[in-house]
This record gives C-alpha cells, structure tokens and sequence, in this order.
C-alpha cells in the first residue's frame, strides 16, 4: 500500500474530525446560541482539580449551574460566578434541565456515566472527562446515546488538540513509512499496586499494598456517600482521596491503563482507524483484587481495516520497555508512541516526533497538511455546540479508544488471552470477565 493508494483513500479530507470517524450532527436539541457571538448556558460538575482547569476553559460562556460533593472546592468556583445555581448531588440538577444547554463533566472516573448519560438523554451538549467511562458497558451505553441524540460532545483528552498529533495522524496515513503493522506505547508512570521499592523509584505520591483497615475523620465539606456513589460503600480514608489517589482503586478508577492510556493510545487509534481488537492479552505482576497494577504489558491484535494490515499494538507502563527501546536502537524517549512500518519508523510524545531511521528521511518532503489546526480542545467543543460542526474526540470515536483501554484492565485481571466480541460486549474464551466488563452499582445507583 503505497502513497498514492493512501491519498485517493482519504480523499485529501479537510479535517481532523474527517479522520476520525467523526459525523457532523443536525441541529441540536436544545441550543440557545443562534450563532458564535452568542453564549451558551452551562452546568459543571465537579470543579476542584481538573474540574477547576475545565471550568477555566469555558468561562467564556455563561455558568449557570456549578456542582461538587467537596464544598471547600464549590466555595472558589461560586465566588468566581456568584449567579450559578449550585449542588451537591449532580442527579439534582437535571431538575433544571431548562437552565443550561450544556455540561462539563468532570467527577471521578467513576461516577463519569452516571454524570454523563442525563445529560444525553436531556439533548444537551457534553463535555466529559477522561476515560469517558468505568468500564466497557458504560462506554457503550454513552456512546450509543450520543449517537441517538447527535449533540456536541468531546472526551476531555486534551493532547488531541496538539498539532503534533495532527502532523503524525498526516505522515502515518500519507504513508511516510508504508503500512504500519506493529505499535508500540510506553509511558513510566506507575500509579498502582507496587512495593515499596518501586513506589520510591517512581517518585510515587502514594505508596499502599493493601485497603486500609482505619478510618481516618471525613474531611469538612465532602459528602463522602456522595462522593462514593454506585462505588461499594467503604470507611473514609486519606489513602483514597483527593485525587489523584483514588485512581489506583478498582472501585473507583483504572490506574495508569485508562489515565494514560486516554492520551497516549489515542495517537495509534487515530492515525490507524482503530476500534475493536481482536485479541487482548497482559502480562504483569500477580492481579490484585482492589489495586490496578503499576507496571503491566498488553498485546492487541487487530485485523485488517479496509486497505490497511492487520496490527500488533503493544501497551507498556511502569518498569516494561519495548525490546527495540531496551536495544537502544531508537532514542531513549521516557515516554513514546512507535509506529513500525515496511519502510521505516515514526516515533513520537506528546510534543515531537522523528522518522526514524533519520539518514533515511533527510531528504523527506512531508505531505501537505490535511488536518486543520485546532481551535482548542475546550473551544472546539463550544464551536460544536454553536454550530453543529464535528469535534475530533467525541463519544463516538472516544468510546471505542475507552472500550480498548479497558480491555487491557480486564485481560491483566483475567489472566487470559481474551477473544473479543463487540457485539456481544463478551470475551467469548472467558466468562469470568463478565464482571469486569460491566459492574455491580450499590443501591439505589442505576445507570439505566
């Protein structure tokens, strides 16, 4: 598959969301601004941390709404829109589903759904964090809802916006190494069950092996119930909040694989129009039952798509390298996205990239730029809501990446070599996973 087949494939699509799969939408449900001028009404839930850094983001619209179990993280928010209407128990605001036009969603991973799915159901545009979901069964049943009700949506995976990606996505699909058959993602952090030694190494800001077995006083202002939502009830204590500690605990999130995985992933995903793997297999320490791992390896395969080959994407986080990296026979980059073609090589981070082997590509001429610039991550959103033009990370595309990141989680918790069924949502070798890929809520929790 040379160059030439690849550019009349894609046509020389004008944007990003083009490559991603994405559709434009009719005209939304609910949508007070007639055009960019004019604001839109949101709601934010959550808005401590990254819920604060989100709020930032579309202060330039009207905040109608500001939701959060902590009132020490309310209280700022509030003295910056003192007009918003406030909650504590997001299920509460969805009483005034007239008020706003859009949500901002940015709650602990697991209470994502949960925050999320009202918001489709009412038409109203979203904005949620990332992982999008939990688990597998929440991203499909977000996905599958904001395709029904086609508004604005975009998956808070803020490097997606960067121009890097975008030169990457252009070289890998104007075929600057040939077809891609193998990937390789790597990332150090290591947020998860480890000894003491690895947590030291890692510079780790929480080191834990085991639930804590005191209770530690709920610090004033956080309903701690509310906060803890379909998650199985459990005592108070430091070792689980504020983020991002509660990250590495099951019940409440998926540790560095749906953390990371959110961004790093997400380059091969696009670049190579991946979905829905075919096999998943991890291999790493013994599989706890509470804590995610720090240090996991996972092998995807995926089959052809359309004129593409088939794929070999390996996941590698924690103390795991790809041999070619361990060689040293491309540069020792902590973090790295590789992308292995039949004529040559392409890695990249966050920020750069290099065609590797580099005396091969002196004299390459990159192809014309076919993705257009980002407007901002945050504000490509709000342009979509104005506007119902596409954004590059909605649910459609972000549910099937969460899908697979997740899968990685549930193939290390397994332990086998998982054969996957989308359709079904079952590894259809291993019925134990069940549990793994939907969960249990604790009553009166229901998503749907």
């Amino acid at each position: 598959m040379g160059n030439k087949q690849l550019i009349s494939r894609r046509g020389f699509m004008k944007t990003a969301a083009a490559t991603a799969g994405a559709a434009t939408f009719g005209a939304p449900a609910i949508l007070r601004a007639q055009n960019l001028n004019d604001k839109l009404n949101i709601a934010v839930i959550a808005t401590g941390g990254r819920g604060g850094s989100n709020l930032d983001a579309v202060s330039s619209e009207n905040i109608v709404a500001l939701c959060d179990v902590n009132e020490k993280c309310l209280a700022p928010a509030v003295k910056k829109f003192p007009k918003a209407r406030t909650f504590s128990d997001f299920r509460k605001l969805y009483d005034f589903e007239n008020e706003f036009d859009a949500v901002v969603v940015s709650t602990c991973e697991h209470t994502h759904a949960f925050a999320t799915l009202p918001a489709l159901e009412l038409g109203k545009h979203v904005y949620c964090e990332k992982p999008l979901t939990h688990d597998i069964w929440e991203a499909r049943v977000i996905r599958e809802a904001a395709r029904k009700v086609k508004v604005a949506t975009q998956q808070g995976t803020q490097i997606h916006a960067s121009d890097n990606y975008r030169r990457v996505v252009e070289l890998i699909q104007r075929g600057a190494v040939g077809p891609v058959r193998e990937a390789h993602v790597w990332v150090g952090r290591a947020w998860g069950w480890q000894t003491e030694e690895e947590a030291k190494a890692a510079k780790d800001i929480v080191f834990v092996l085991e639930r804590p077995a005191e209770t530690d006083p709920i610090p004033e202002g956080l309903d701690w119930d509310l906060w803890l939502g379909p998650a199985p009830a459990r005592p108070f204590n430091r070792i689980y909040f504020p983020g991002p500690k509660w990250y590495r605990w099951w019940d409440f999130g998926n540790g560095t694989m749906s953390d990371m995985g959110s961004h790093l992933n997400d380059l091969p995903f696009w670049a190579l129009e991946l979905k829905c793997p075919l096999t998943i297999e991890a291999t790493g320490p013994k599989p706890h039952p509470e804590i995610a791992p720090a240090t996991m390896k996972v092998e995807y395969t995926y089959g052809a798509r359309g004129d593409l080959p088939p794929l070999k994407l390996t996941w590698y986080q924690g103390n795991v390298k790809p041999d070619i990296w361990k060689e040293e026979k491309i540069p020792q980059w902590d973090m790295g996205i590789l992308f292995i073609g039949d004529k040559g090589m392409l890695l990249s981070d966050y920020e750069k990239h290099v065609l590797l082997p580099e005396e091969q590509f002196k004299d390459f001429v990159r192809p014309e730029p076919f993705i257009a610039k980002s407007l901002g991550h945050h504000a490509e959103w709000i342009h979509a809501c104005k506007t119902g033009e596409p954004t590059t990370c909605n649910f459609e595309y972000a549910g099937w990446l969460t899908e697979a990141n997740h899968l990685g989680n549930v193939a290390f918790r397994t332990g086998k070599k998982l054969e996957w069924d989308p359709e079904t949502l079952k590894a259809k070798n291993a019925p134990e996973a069940d549990r793994f890929i939907r969960r249990e809520y604790r009553a009166p929790w229901k998503l749907v």
